[in-house]
């Protein structure tokens, strides 16, 4: 992954994959150390890192301290870029619409949605794609971003009809067709 020849403290890519993939999220230190399997302190120790660094913002309410992404900070977007690059959500976003067609939506949902780097990529496709050429192409990004990617393909009427049954947790958005 390119991250691990950028940056040696595993546990801080972890912190920048589940915040930056997701900068809505907020996270809170026992969760963080649940979720990595990794000692509080360990975890304690990066977060103060960025959040001196004003990459993460630390938010107090009482005793309970939460940690989320600071949008405003100035290398943001670059970060983000960086981290979606290193993920290849952006591999996957120019694949299907240079080579499939362009959908209405593509929405991220599963792991990756919520900042965890399971492997496994889940995406919804809304809008009308060639399913065969999409089977071809996304084998094929398979073993370029080394992820499994899991994919529906939902006409636009599908969509609507499921989308009140659809768990709307961790579903980003990352890319429209305007």
């Amino acid at each position: 992954m390119l991250l691990n020849s950028l940056i040696k403290s595993k546990t801080r890519i972890k912190l920048l994959l589940k915040f930056f993939i997701n900068p809505d999220i907020n996270s809170y230190l026992r969760q963080l150390s649940k979720e990595f399997n990794e000692s509080t302190n360990s975890i304690r120790i990066e977060l103060n890192s960025l959040t001196n660094a004003k990459i993460l913002l630390k938010n107090k309410n009482g005793n309970t301290v939460s940690y989320r992404a600071n949008t405003e900070y100035p290398l943001f977007e670059d970060i983000r870029n960086i981290i979606l690059k290193s993920v290849g959500i952006d591999k996957i976003i120019t694949l299907i619409i240079d080579f499939i067609g362009r959908p209405d939506l593509i929405i991220l949902t599963g792991d990756y949605s919520k900042g965890i780097d399971s492997g496994i990529i889940d995406i919804i496709i809304i809008g009308h794609s060639d399913k065969k050429k999409l089977d071809k192409y996304i084998t094929n990004i398979e073993s370029m971003i080394d992820r499994k990617i899991r994919y529906i393909l939902l006409s636009n009427e599908e969509f609507k009809k499921l989308k009140s049954k659809i768990k709307n947790d961790g579903m980003l958005i990352i890319w429209k067709n305007d």
